[in-house]
Order: structure tokens, then sequence, then C-alpha cells
């Protein structure tokens, strides 16, 4: 008798809305039978709890990463996702029966998914998820703070912040601000 394995992956982005940086989207297969103490959405944990759910969770989970650059996020979100979805899917290596995606994207995967508004509050494999592309992501931004420091970077990660408008306005942009955020 074989025993049949339903795989269900859940994505989530980080990125969408700043005016610096890459989208990040994290794809984690998370067993039912893994157990993680305060798992939840990443907008809702602290940075100390999300840096330690993000180790439990690469050590005994299954994720890939995918990201989207500021110039692809420039040409659309839609396409963007899509694009950083295909490559988070690539990059874990599993044959997924279903995607459960955070949002309301109707994206072009090659896939069956559902989409779950607040799925980062509702499903256990999209709250993985959402720790996987957060993390990662904020440590891509500070990676560019250490190449552009002038705009903190580390402090808002991109998004728009009073300082990061201000520091906009004094030095201008530089190569990873997303061009078509910026008025």
């Amino acid at each position: 008798m074989r025993l049949a394995l339903w795989i269900t992956i859940g994505i989530d982005e980080a990125g969408r809305g700043p005016f610096a940086g890459p989208l990040v989207v994290s794809a984690c297969f998370l067993p039912k039978n893994i157990r993680l103490p305060g798992l939840n959405d990443s907008k809702k944990l602290s940075l100390k709890q999300r840096e330690r759910l993000f180790k439990i969770i690469k050590k005994r989970t299954t994720y890939g990463i995918g990201i989207a650059t500021e110039r692809e996020v420039e040409k659309g979100m839609i396409n963007a996702m899509n694009l950083a979805c295909k490559r988070a899917l690539r990059d874990i290596k599993i044959k997924p029966d279903l995607l459960l995606i955070d949002g309301r994207d109707k994206l072009k995967l090659p896939y069956k998914y559902k989409s779950i508004i607040r799925g980062d509050q509702k499903e256990r494999c999209i709250m993985a998820a959402s720790i996987m592309a957060k993390v990662t992501r904020d440590r891509i931004m500070e990676k560019m703070h250490e190449i552009y420091p002038l705009y903190g970077f580390r402090e808002h990660k991109g998004y728009g912040t009073a300082k990061h408008i201000a520091n906009i306005r004094k030095h201008g942009i530089c190569a990873i601000h997303r061009k078509n955020f910026i008025h």
C-alpha cells in the first residue's frame, strides 16, 4: 500500500510597497507534524521573534526564495509577483499539489493555487513563508545600507518614512530606488 502525500506550499511576499529594494517571495512546505511555537504573521512578531523562527523554519522545513529586482517591480507588481513566485517555486524543488497564496492577486503560475486574503494570519505554511520572506528582505536591505548609507535603509528597509523621504530630497535617488514609486 502506498501512502499518498498531499503537498501544500504557502507563499507570501515582503516588499510590495517600499520606495526601494527588491520584492522577496518565499514558498514554504510546512508538514503538519512540525511544531513552531509562536508562529504568526511576520508583521505581528518582533524582530527577535522573527529571527528565532527564521532559524527554526530554515532547519525544519523546506522553503524557497524568489526575488524580483527593483527594475522588475517598476514594470508592474503582478509581473514582479509572477517572476518572484516562479523563482521561489524553482528554488524549493518540490512539486506541490496546491499553493496557498497570501492576498488576492491573480497570478500565472504552473500549479493550482488558492489566494487567501489575510492568509498570513490563517495558514501556518503562509505564516512561515511570511517570516522567511520578511527576514530575507530585511537582511538584503541591511546590506544595501552598507552600500548606500546616506538613505538609512537599516532603519526603514526602503519604506516611505519621513526620514527616507527627507534623504531622497537631500541626496536624490540611488540605484535601488523604484523610480515610479517616488513622485
